[in-house]
């Protein structure tokens, strides 16, 4: 395996790992952010408030999207092992 076919498997499992994350991500993130400011605009400051509705946003977000991003992932995976002979020889 010469470098530049090493760059390119990493350079795309990064991508992929980016991809998986990103829902997730953006939608703890939109919901600490709403979740932020209606604390600051009531003044209650109990975290448990924002880690229960951040706990609840992952969850929903999975559900919605957990069937894409699992199809994407096996596909990625997929292809990847049989990718390994042409990766050695």
């Amino acid at each position: 395996m010469n470098p530049e076919t090493a760059l390119t498997q990493l350079s795309q499992g990064l991508y992929m790992a980016l991809l998986l994350a990103m829902p997730l991500l953006l939608a703890v993130l939109a919901t600490g952010v709403v979740v932020g400011i209606l604390q600051a605009a009531t003044s209650i400051n109990e975290p448990t408030v924002a880690f229960v509705a951040k706990v609840i946003a992952l969850v929903a977000v999975v559900a919605l999207t957990g069937n894409f991003l699992l199809g994407r992932l096996v596909s990625f995976t997929t292809e990847l092992y049989q990718q390994i002979p042409h990766l050695i020889g």
